[in-house]
């Protein structure tokens, strides 16, 4: 089930979802690294944590699905933001060096057929950023927030989807431990429950963040698209319509 774009608008201007995109964020930076000069797509509702490549990038993209919908991001200057289906993205082969996927692999029907299109619009050694929600974790298990819906993933679970598509993971990281609640007792703690989370409960995270690169050769091709007979119909010729006499 894919979740209604406006409805990711609302969470992420709540007091949780400011809190959630800032705890998320810092992860999804600190892995992208610099980004200077490099090509970075955002897949799915990315835009909340994709703002820091927009001055030293070369180019950046949202892509949303066409099923969720879309809405123009950033809010100056011209929109990146396109909407399209994510099994077959307006894009040439290699085409980005960094790939930002969050809110997009768990409301996939079909996440190896979306495997094999980021591998092949990935460049050469490009990086993707996977943000799920995890199987085990609190948010995965309440319908309040946009990480409750869709299908979660334990941590072998997306290993080895990445593995068998040919992205080696590198770097993982864990965040949210924090209930999935907008009372302000828990707000205001923030800060203490994710330190204890991180430090003495690192298997019940919210959401895992996984750093991938592209390996060299796919390791399973992409489907062949089976062509579709869409039948014309026939035009013969007509005679032309005689109009009447004026009277």
């Amino acid at each position: 089930m894919s979740t209604d774009v406006r409805r990711l608008i609302e969470f992420y201007k709540s007091p949780l979802g400011k809190i959630s995109r800032t705890l998320v964020r810092d992860d999804v930076t600190q892995l992208a690294g610099n980004v200077r000069g490099q090509r970075v797509l955002g897949l799915g509702f990315a835009t909340p944590y994709m703002r820091f490549a927009l001055g030293p990038a070369e180019r950046v993209l949202a892509f949303m699905p066409a099923r969720q919908g879309a809405s123009a991001w950033p809010r100056e200057g011209p929109s990146h933001t396109v909407l399209c289906d994510p099994m077959d993205m307006p894009l040439t082969d290699s085409a980005v060096d960094l790939i930002i996927a969050v809110h997009a692999l768990e409301h996939i029907a079909d996440a190896e057929e979306l495997m094999r299109e980021l591998w092949r619009i990935a460049a050469p050694n490009a990086r993707l950023i996977v943000v799920v929600p995890r199987r085990r974790g609190l948010w995965a298990q309440f319908d309040n927030t946009p990480f409750g819906d869709g299908n979660p993933y334990s941590r072998p679970q997306l290993e080895r989807l990445l593995r068998e598509h040919s992205f080696i993971p590198e770097q993982w990281r864990e965040a949210l431990y924090l209930p999935p609640s907008q009372r302000n007792i828990v707000l205001k703690s923030t800060r203490l429950i994710e330190g204890f989370g991180r430090m003495f409960m690192p298997m019940f995270s919210g959401v895992m963040v996984v750093s991938a690169k592209k390996a060299l050769f796919p390791a399973v091709p992409r489907r062949k698209k089976t062509e579709r007979f869409v039948r014309i119909p026939a035009l013969s010729p007509q005679a032309a319509m005689e109009l009447p006499p004026e009277r």
